[in-house]
């Protein structure tokens, strides 16, 4: 069931407001709305340390001495938070691999950081989210 509740914003700020909303195509305000209080949620349940998801990009040197292996070590005490695996071969020298994860926010923090940090890989970025209902 929605609810209507009415927001009164400076002029200024409601007019960077609905650039924003132009921006990334929203059709109205409050869908806008919704989904930046949903953010903020999702933002305080990694901070609770909830039980989130998440996605590990990495862009890494393959030539790099043992890089596959210490990555693939690492995995395997981390087996439990990983949903999935993806390896992509995207020229001659580098490779682009997405880590699926799922479980507590500061463990999935944790192997996304001792991944990223490992010499030869170029780029790496954590991507996180949930749906929000553990929040209480």
């Amino acid at each position: 069931m929605l609810r209507r509740f009415s927001v009164s914003l400076e002029e200024e700020l409601l007019e960077q407001f609905d650039a924003y909303i132009r921006e990334r195509g929203y059709v109205n305000r409050s869908e806008a709305m919704r989904d930046l209080i949903r953010k903020e949620f999702i933002s305080e349940q990694w901070e609770q340390d909830g039980e989130v998801a998440g996605v590990v990009t990495l862009v890494y040197d393959h030539h790099q001495a043992q890089l596959q292996e210490k990555i693939t070590e690492i995995q395997h005490e981390y087996y439990t938070l990983i949903t999935s695996t993806t390896h992509v071969h995207m020229d001659h020298d580098n490779c682009l691999e997405v880590i699926i994860v799922k479980g507590k926010a500061s463990r999935i923090k944790e192997l996304a950081e001792r991944i990223i940090a490992m010499r030869g890989v170029k780029n790496g970025k954590l991507t996180m989210t949930s749906t929000g209902h553990h929040l209480r």
